[in-house]
């Protein structure tokens, strides 16, 4: 915990797109500055992740997997798919998947065989320079790459009922008919999977809109079991689990990444010894104490995230469904943001859009959900329960009109979020702020739940 210089005016920065904002803090704001731990990154990601595969987490090497499944395709030819991650997650992809192919080559499976599958699950579809922005132009010559297709039940096949809660259990027809699924992904804290890594990858971002809807929709997002940084007995993480298994997925590799999104840890085998392993890495780096609820709190997103209000707003939820909500009821939590596409493009960016716009008020998106449901307005509802709770203010953002439209305070910049602020909290001698600048990643969890 870092705390700002007292007395006078002094300057602070927080994550923007690619770049940095620089904003002023009035004196009367006490400001206490948290990030995750510090970690070495990794040198050459690229000869760390071929050491990785050469010693896989309970797992056999990806080479000896794909040999297995030459001979089992007997005359045929053998087919692999690798699930990747879209252009949200900041997983290094264009240096993980070059030694996938490698090994897949040295277990016989041929390039022509691989496919590589973008998870977009309901996002927009990835261009064609977005794919080789993604995986280089090497990667995006050498195989065939393409989206998944939530939308489409032609593309789609069925895995069957999973428990515990009876979800609709789709995935791509692609992956269900590979010889050999492997995914790549980053293992960071989610809202409902408690930590995010390449099954989701595969079970969320490659199925069917059916299983989406389900998933997050009010049974899930009412459980007590389905929280951020939770994986033991959340029924969330056990469903994700079990489609990603019964789709194939057999082997992974996956990363952990600091603020300033560099890796730091990479880890390939086994999808469940792989998530066992890095969530320990993750949480002991992302997880930081802090001793009690601010008045306002200012959440620093940065790219890719910070592209779309969807993906953006996941900052001020994170922090009011931490463990004990880092703002304190009738607080404010700012939220700079570039918002490049607005609202976001995909079919799950407009619902979440729609159903805010709609609505009369938080409790009324929360009412709707209830009573009708398809995916995207997880993110709604969400942003609703923190509304009731606390007020957002979106600064900086290139899409002001979006952010009204979803019912959230827009300001030109920091300083005019944090005057907002101010007036909301009731102009209070003193006003406690806490700076998170990578409120994606880092969990602050409240030691003692004071409201300050």
């Amino acid at each position: 915990m870092q705390k700002a210089p007292p007395g006078g005016e002094r300057m602070l920065r927080v994550p923007y797109g690619h770049e940095e904002l620089e904003f002023m803090v009035q004196p009367w704001f006490d400001v206490d500055v948290i990030e995750s731990a510090a970690a070495t990154p990794v040198g050459d990601l690229a000869v760390a992740a071929r050491a990785s595969l050469a010693a896989p987490l309970g797992s056999r090497r990806l080479r000896d997997l794909a040999a297995d499944a030459t001979r089992a395709a007997g005359s045929r030819r053998p087919r692999a798919v690798i699930a990747v991650t879209d252009l949200t997650r900041a997983c290094p992809d264009d240096v993980l998947v070059p030694p996938l192919l490698d090994e897949l080559n040295a277990g016989g499976i041929a390039d022509r065989d691989i496919t590589i599958l973008v998870a977009v699950g309901l996002h927009r579809p990835t261009t064609d320079a977005e794919k080789t922005e993604k995986l280089g132009a090497a990667v995006t010559a050498r195989v065939r790459v393409t989206d998944s297709n939530g939308r489409d039940p032609a593309m789609w096949a069925d895995l069957g009922t999973i428990p515990p809660y009876d979800v609709p259990g789709l995935t791509q027809k692609l992956v269900k008919d590979a010889d050999l699924v492997i995914a790549t992904g980053i293992v960071e804290p989610h809202q409902y999977a408690g930590y995010s890594g390449g099954r989701k990858t595969v079970a969320i971002g490659c199925c069917g809109e059916p299983v989406i809807t389900a998933t997050h929709g009010m049974r899930f997002l009412e459980d007590p079991g389905v929280r951020l940084g939770r994986i033991d007995g959340n029924p969330f993480h056990e469903t994700v689990r079990e489609i990603a298994r019964r789709a194939g997925l057999r082997f992974c590799i996956n990363v952990v990444t600091d603020d300033r999104e560099r890796v730091v840890a990479v880890t390939s085998g086994d999808p469940d010894a792989v998530l066992t392993d890095l969530v320990a890495k993750a949480a002991a780096i992302y997880t930081r104490p802090i001793a009690k609820q601010y008045d306002i709190v200012i959440a620093g997103v940065g790219a890719p995230k910070d592209v779309n209000l969807y993906q953006a707003s996941r900052a001020a939820t994170y922090l009011r469904f931490a463990p004990t909500p880092v703002v304190r009821e009738g607080g404010s939590i700012i939220l700079p943001a570039k918002l490049d596409e607005g609202a976001g493009e995909g079919a799950g960016e407009q619902r979440f859009l729609r159903a805010l716009e709609s609505a009369e008020s938080p409790a009324a998106v929360v009412e709707a959900a209830r009573r009708h449901f398809e995916g995207g307005e997880q993110r709604a509802v969400m942003v609703a329960l923190t509304l009731q709770h606390c007020q957002i203010v979106v600064a900086a953002s290139e899409a002001p009109e979006v952010v009204r439209l979803a019912k959230l305070r827009a300001a030109v910049d920091v300083e005019e979020a944090l005057d907002i602020a101010y007036e909301h909290i009731g102009r209070p001698a003193r006003a406690s702020v806490l700076l998170v600048p990578r409120a994606i990643h880092t969990l602050p969890v409240v030691t003692r739940p004071v409201v300050a």
